[in-house]
C-alpha cells in the first residue's frame, strides 16, 4: 500500500466510514499513479481496489504492479458494475467525493445499494494534496527547469515580426522537445495592452508594434505544473514602465520573505499589497496572490485576503503580485515556492531585474 493511500485510510475514523471511494480522476491518479481514466478506486483499511475495463488492463499492470483492480465486462452497466464491486467489499459505511460525483451518478449507484451508507466528504484529497513529498517535489523542479530553459531559447529567437501566437507555437514545441508534455495551461503572451488583461489569450498582434511583452508559461510533467510569468520592455517602453515594475518586483519579494512555517496565506497577500499599497499601485492589483501547484495548475492552498490557509513544509505555491494599465501594458512576476521547515525555496531561478528585463528584438 502507498504511503499517499496509507494517509488516507488513517482517515477512515475520522471520516466515520468503512472506505472511502474515489472518483476525481486527478485523485485516483495521486494516490495510484495511474494515467488512464474511466476509472475509481475504492479505499478501505484492507487496502485498494482499482475499477476499470478492459481497455486498461494491461496499463495497470504496468502502472501500478501489485494494485488489485476489478474490469467491467464489455456487458456491463458502469453504475451496476460499480455496485457490485461495492456491494462485496462489505462495507457498509461508504465515504464519497461529494464535490466531484454527479448527482445523477450517485444516485443510479445509491438505488442499488439500499444497504449501504453514505457519507458525504469534500476537499479531503484536496487537503492532503496540498503537501507535496519528496518525488513530487523533485518533479515539480524538473518542470520549473524545463519551463525556464524554454523561454531562454523562445526570447533568444524572437525578433519584431513576430506574433503572440509564434512565441506560444514556439514556446510549447521547445518543452516538448525538453521533454515534457506540454503547456500545463493556455499561455498568456500579451504584447502591450495584451499584457493588460489578466488572462488574455494570444493573437496574430506583432510583437514590434509594441514595448512591452508579458509571458505566463507552464510545464506539465509526470503530470505535474509549473507557473510562472516574466515581462520584458525593448525600445522605448512607456515612462511609468520602469517604476511600476519596481514596484511590483517588491512587492513579490516582500511576499516571499514572510512565506514560512504557520504564516497564514493572508499575511503573505497583505505583505505584498502593502508595498503596492505605499508605491500607489494597489487598486491596479485585481486578483489574488497566489495558489497552490501540483498535478493540477490551481490547487489549495489559496493566497488571498479572504483565504483561511495556513501554510506549511512541503507546499508550493505561487507568488505572483501584478498591476495592470487598461489599454497600456501590465506587469506581473511570478515564481514556485516551496514552503520549507524554516522558510521556504524559490524553485525558480529566471532572472527578473529590471535590466534583466530588457530586450532586443
Amino acid at each position: 500500500m502507498s504511503e499517499r493511500i496509507k494517509t488516507l485510510t488513517k482517515q477512515l475514523d475520522e471520516i466515520g466510514a468503512d472506505a472511502f471511494y474515489v472518483v476525481d480522476e486527478i485523485n485516483v491518479r495521486y494516490l495510484t499513479g495511474f494515467t488512464g481514466d474511466s476509472s475509481s478506486l475504492l479505499i478501505s483499511r484492507s487496502g485498494a481496489l482499482m475499477l476499470s475495463d478492459g481497455r486498461y488492463k494491461e496499463q495497470l499492470d504496468e502502472e501500478c504492479p501489485g494494485l488489485r483492480y476489478e474490469i467491467k465486462s464489455p456487458s456491463q452497466r458502469p453504475d451496476a458494475f460499480t455496485a457490485d464491486v461495492l456491494a462485496g467489499s462489505g462495507a457498509k459505511k461508504i465515504a464519497i467525493e461529494s464535490d466531484s460525483m454527479t448527482v445523477a451518478g450517485f444516485n443510479a449507484i445509491k438505488s442499488k445499494l439500499p444497504e449501504i451508507e453514505w457519507v458525504d466528504t469534500s476537499g479531503v484529497l484536496l487537503k492532503q494534496r496540498m503537501i507535496k513529498d519528496s518525488e513530487e517535489i523533485e518533479v515539480l523542479r524538473s518542470a520549473v527547469r524545463i519551463n525556464e530553459r524554454a523561454l531562454q531559447s523562445v526570447l533568444a529567437k524572437l525578433g519584431p515580426d513576430w506574433t503572440e501566437l509564434e512565441v506560444a507555437y514556439e514556446l510549447e514545441s521547445t518543452i516538448r522537445r525538453l521533454g515534457a508534455t506540454g503547456f500545463s495551461f493556455d499561455p498568456i503572451i500579451g504584447a502591450g495592452p495584451g499584457g493588460a488583461k489578466p488572462h488574455y489569450s494570444p493573437d496574430q498582434t506583432v510583437l514590434g508594434d509594441h514595448s512591452t511583452l508579458l509571458i505566463d508559461w507552464g510545464t506539465k510533467l509526470g503530470g505535474y505544473a509549473s507557473d510562472l510569468t516574466r515581462c520584458f520592455h525593448y525600445g522605448n517602453p512607456p515612462v511609468k514602465f520602469a517604476g511600476a515594475y519596481q514596484a511590483v518586483l517588491d512587492s513579490q519579494l516582500a511576499a516571499i520573505d514572510a512565506i514560512r512555517p504557520g504564516a497564514t496565506a493572508k499575511s503573505v497577500d497583505e505583505a505584498s499589497r502593502s508595498v503596492l499599497k505605499k508605491a500607489g499601485l494597489a487598486e491596479y492589483f485585481v486578483h489574488g496572490l497566489g495558489h497552490g501547484v501540483g498535478l493540477q495548475i490551481h490547487e489549495s492552498p489559496r493566497l488571498s485576503g479572504v483565504s483561511e490557509d495556513i501554510l506549511q513544509p512541503g507546499m508550493v505555491i505561487t507568488v505572483e503580485p501584478g498591476v495592470y494599465f487598461e489599454g497600456e501594458f501590465g506587469i506581473r512576476i511570478e515564481d514556485d515556492i516551496l514552503v520549507t521547515e524554516d522558510g521556504n525555496e524559490v524553485l525558480s531561478g529566471f532572472p527578473k531585474g529590471l535590466d534583466d528585463c530588457h530586450l532586443i528584438l
